[in-house]
């Protein structure tokens, strides 16, 4: 069985979908699982085992390019498919596969995609509210997964490795190795601009904290982070500095994939980074404002969410990037260290 995925287009989405990876190898552990994603993501891709190969979409957003679709296609029509599953939603990431004439083309019907899908899902959200349960759905033949659908409410989780030689070697290329104090993570960024992020001034309050109680805070994400990790600095005494980094920035995918695997714990604000946190199995606290952790949680048992907006969410919001949301901005520093110890101390027992 050859099975060709057209596999999201974010981080925290490729990273639930290792679970539908996994539900597959699971029912036919000798089928082959091949997923066509952006260049970005084959180092997550990479760790997953389920994986044969990572191919390369070299298209991004918005882009129809018939010619090219039309040119990728037939280069995997030779690979002889039998299935392909369209994780995302829109019409054009469909033409691959129909076009590739792969006989079983499975998805959910997204915009309006008959005849390029041929097994085609209506999605029921009250069934599945959780997005990586979407995902794994897709695994089920459709008269099987409604019928039993609390099947889905234990499915395999997203998981990554990391080994200790990785550790080993990307610590010292980034001057932490031998260092002995504990590592906590920081990952304060998020795709969506500063309304689904965490203050800087409350990361620089809680870092001040955590340094006080014999921690090392580094900074991990893009370069889009590089501005918010200097903020934090600026707001820490002199004296601390030597126990903070700001690698924003400074590491590629991979990088960030070994080093969070090295701490201690993960402050996250939901984000890619946060999956890739859960993914780890890393002691996990998730941070949430206008996005809504029962649609997209962290999948880890270390995992645990502090929901700043609650019973209020169902109220309209304004998702405006541009300055952070209220709901943040009273999640207060001291509430976090509270439920950072509560999360130690669970897992230690």
């Amino acid at each position: 069985m050859k099975i060709l995925i057209i596999g999201p287009s974010w981080i925290g989405d490729m990273m639930m979908s290792h679970s539908l990876y996994r539900a597959l190898k699971i029912k036919n552990p000798e089928s082959i699982i091949d997923v066509m994603a952006p260049s970005w993501s084959h180092p997550l891709l990479l760790r997953m085992p389920e994986v044969n190969e990572a191919l390369l979409m070299p298209l991004g957003h918005g882009e129809i390019k018939w010619k090219e679709r039309w040119n990728i296609s037939q280069k995997l029509r030779i690979r002889n498919y039998n299935q392909a599953f369209v994780l995302p939603g829109s019409f054009k990431s469909a033409l691959i596969p129909f076009l590739a004439s792969i006989p079983r083309r499975t998805g959910w019907r997204g915009e309006m995609r008959y005849g390029l899908l041929n097994d085609i899902r209506i999605l029921d959200h009250t069934i599945f509210p959780l997005m990586v349960q979407r995902y794994v759905a897709l695994s089920y033949q459709k008269s099987y997964f409604y019928n039993r659908c609390n099947l889905l409410q234990d499915f395999p989780m997203p998981e990554l490795k990391v080994s200790e030689e990785e550790k080993q070697t990307t610590l010292d290329a980034f001057q932490l190795l031998n260092q002995k104090r504990q590592i906590i993570g920081f990952c304060p960024g998020s795709a969506s601009g500063l309304s689904k992020q965490w203050p800087y001034y409350h990361y620089a309050m809680l870092a001040k904290k955590l340094i006080e109680k014999g921690y090392r805070v580094l900074v991990i994400g893009s370069i889009h982070e590089q501005n918010i990790g200097e903020k934090i600095l600026q707001n820490l005494p002199k004296k601390m500095h030597e126990y903070y980094h700001n690698l924003a920035g400074k590491t590629h995918l991979e990088d960030a994939i070994i080093i969070l695997s090295c701490c201690h714990t993960i402050i996250s604000n939901d984000s890619g980074l946060m999956h890739i946190s859960a993914a780890l199995n890393r002691p996990l606290l998730a941070l949430y404002g206008i996005s809504n952790p029962k649609f997209t949680p962290p999948l880890s048992k270390k995992a645990k969410i502090i929901d700043s907006m609650g019973k209020t969410r169902s109220i309209k919001m304004n998702h405006n990037s541009i300055s952070y949301h209220q709901s943040l901005i009273n999640l207060q520093p001291a509430l976090v260290i509270n439920e950072l110890q509560n999360l130690h101390d669970t897992i230690e027992d």
